[in-house]
């Protein structure tokens, strides 16, 4: 399959609750464009960035518990200002392929949402700063919550990491930000593919692929 791109620029985002395989699925795909010649720079947020990882600390670590919400949402917006200035915009116009493993929509679904600080203010400071960068194509990958946190938990177990902070908030919550990520999904349907991840990791990769192939404008 050849394939021919549409624009220039391609960046591609991952995104759903706590343990719904973005990451799995991301590497995945990363490797796929790889083996059909698309140079493509794997990143995710929070932590894109030497700053960013200090910031991943803060936010996701379980002894954050005083972090107020406000201040939540402007550290990932911070975080994400550095990573487009100093990895994202970099990297498309050196044309390549940028996967990011969570971005904007991350936060509108977990602080907005979720912790509900009003839509309207955090979509003035994205589109105020000067700075705002969409995506060309997001891939939500859904799950229930209940599924998702054992997942996710089971995985930090294993990787002996205290980055447990979202794992510990209410099933509720997690149930808010899953309808964020779905509303938004259509709200944008010219942007958003949504998947199931409650499938293998072996079919939602080839889900995925066809949406990539799909977005490539691929054919024989």
């Amino acid at each position: 399959m050849f394939y021919q791109r549409r624009e220039s620029r391609l960046f591609i985002t991952f995104e759903g609750i706590e343990g719904c395989g973005k990451t799995s699925q991301l590497k995945l795909a990363a490797d796929w464009l790889e083996t059909r010649g698309f140079p493509v720079v794997r990143t995710r947020e929070p932590g894109g960035t030497a700053i960013g990882v200090q910031m991943r600390s803060i936010l996701l670590s379980e002894k954050s518990t005083g972090l107020a919400p406000l201040s939540e949402a402007l550290l990932y917006m911070a975080d994400r200002f550095q990573h487009i200035a100093e990895v994202i915009q970099p990297a498309l116009q050196g044309k390549k392929v940028v996967m990011c493993d969570r971005y904007h929509d991350s936060t509108v679904a977990y602080q907005g949402y979720a912790r509900g600080i009003p839509l309207e203010f955090l979509d003035s400071i994205w589109k105020e700063s000067g700075m705002a960068l969409d995506p060309d194509l997001t891939l939500l990958l859904d799950l229930d919550p209940e599924s998702g946190i054992r997942r996710s938990l089971r995985k930090l177990a294993a990787q002996n990491t205290d980055e447990s902070r979202f794992e510990k908030e209410a099933i509720e919550f997690h149930a808010k930000v899953r309808e964020g990520f779905l509303d938004l999904a259509r709200l944008n349907p010219d942007r958003f593919v949504v998947f199931n991840a409650s499938h293998s990791i072996e079919r939602v990769h080839s889900n995925v692929v066809v949406a990539l192939e799909s977005h490539l404008g691929g054919r024989p």
